[in-house]
């Protein structure tokens, strides 16, 4: 007989965690560790969407506009603080590069058959596992004020239906405030993504632990990894603030942190953290019964079945973890632009995080170029919950020598 394989993961997020999901269905032994609490970073504070239709990337045509416009002022959703240009610079320039037409059609080719393969899979562990996470299938409304933009927008609808099968229902004047009576009188309109769905991040998050554990995951907290043990091109231990942990393989699924791992894993992937913000409260008495994100600020609204959260918000300010007062009004003052009732009492919740943003909007799901036996599943950027059992899935298949269930050439790291 053959002792049972131990796989080590090391990030306790949405990805991580899938990968422990799916490793541990392989007959493996899994230890997951995380430097902080499982779950607690960018995977719990986010606006919970799974979101078929978001093959758009950040790096797209006139996005360069809006980066120097978030240089110059606080009313931007896209932010980059002027003293961290330098140490963004390469980065920068890689995504300058990537925001044309051509570049954009790459991405959303690499990124539509994981964002499918996600959609299906929760669906499939929701129901087998009997996960309560305020699971909604209702669809997302890209809201509008101005009227040249949302007849704008009937372009990059069409182009989405052209090249992805996933076209919009367009809603204006009495449709819209019928369909969503939240929604003040007298916006442009919306168009309405069915294909797209939500939950509750931090149920997410607490369900996958107990789904793991329950199949004998071992979870270990505030367990900060500090590099790899090795024997020429094998990993043979992660080492970690606390103690040293052999394994016969192991999962990198650090999200934004992974840049301040590049010399352990044996490359420099191109990953900048991306501040996102939110507020959490209970629902206003007019709740929307459709997320939304509304266009023009570009700020995304939840409504959960116990909670209400108004976020979204892009921060290049490095690894700066604190709260700035000005970018949660800004999701205030946004949200009351477009509904009757933005905001209730009491807040819950005041949360940043930072998104692993990578310069062509592209996820990294492939082996360590140092190690054989190490793999790396990061660069998510806001869409790490949307992809997050598609890549759990695919790092599993990787791992175990099984055929991939998608083509992985768009995820490489050398790419």
């Amino acid at each position: 007989m053959t002792s049972q394989k131990h796989t080590v993961i090391i990030g306790g997020g949405i990805i991580g965690g899938f990968a422990a999901w799916y490793l541990a269905q392989t007959g493996r032994k899994v230890t997951l560790i995380e430097q902080a609490q499982f779950g607690k970073a960018a995977s719990h504070g986010n606006c919970g969407y799974v979101s078929p239709s978001h093959v758009i990337p950040l790096a797209r045509p006139g996005q360069l506009t809006k980066a120097i416009k978030g240089m110059l002022s606080r009313q931007t959703a896209l932010r980059i603080e002027p003293t961290k240009l330098f140490s963004l610079a390469p980065w920068l320039l890689k995504f300058a590069l990537r925001c044309n037409s051509k570049n954009m059609m790459e991405a959303g080719q690499a990124c539509h058959p994981l964002l499918q393969s996600s959609a299906t899979l929760y669906r499939e562990v929701f129901e087998q596992q009997n996960m309560q996470v305020e699971w909604k299938t209702d669809g997302l409304l890209f809201v509008f004020r101005d009227q040249h933009e949302f007849d704008e927008y009937a372009a990059i609808d069409a182009w989405l239906k052209q090249h992805f099968d996933m076209g919009a229902e367009p809603l204006a004047g009495k449709a819209l405030t019928e369909l969503e009576p939240a929604l003040k009188p007298g916006l442009a309109g919306a168009w309405l993504y069915r294909c797209d769905a939500h939950l509750r991040p931090s149920r997410l998050m607490s369900e996958v632990r107990r789904i793991i554990t329950g199949q004998g995951v071992t979870v270990r907290e505030n367990t900060a990894m500090k590099g790899f043990a090795s024997t020429g091109d094998r990993a043979t231990a992660v080492t970690t603030n606390g103690e040293t942990i052999s394994a016969d393989e192991f999962v990198v699924a650090t999200g934004a942190w992974t840049p301040l791992l590049n010399e352990a894993v044996g490359i420099k992937l191109p990953i900048q953290p991306g501040k996102g913000y939110s507020i959490t409260m209970a629902r206003p008495k007019l709740c929307p019964k459709y997320p939304m994100i509304l266009e023009e600020c570009h700020v995304a609204i939840t409504p959960f079945d116990t909670g209400y959260r108004v976020g979204s918000t892009m921060e290049f300010t490095g690894y700066d973890s604190s709260l700035n007062r000005h970018r949660l009004n800004y999701l205030r003052s946004g949200a009351a632009q477009y509904l009757h009732e933005p905001t209730a009492e009491p807040v819950e919740e005041e949360w940043c995080g930072w998104r692993p943003m990578t310069a062509d909007g592209i996820p990294f799901i492939d082996r360590s170029p140092r190690f054989n036996n190490v793999w790396i599943a990061a660069g998510h950027s806001m869409l790490g919950i949307s992809m997050g059992t598609g890549t759990g899935k695919l790092i599993a298949e990787m791992v175990s020598g099984q055929k991939p269930h998608l083509d992985v050439t768009p995820y490489r790291v050398n790419r």
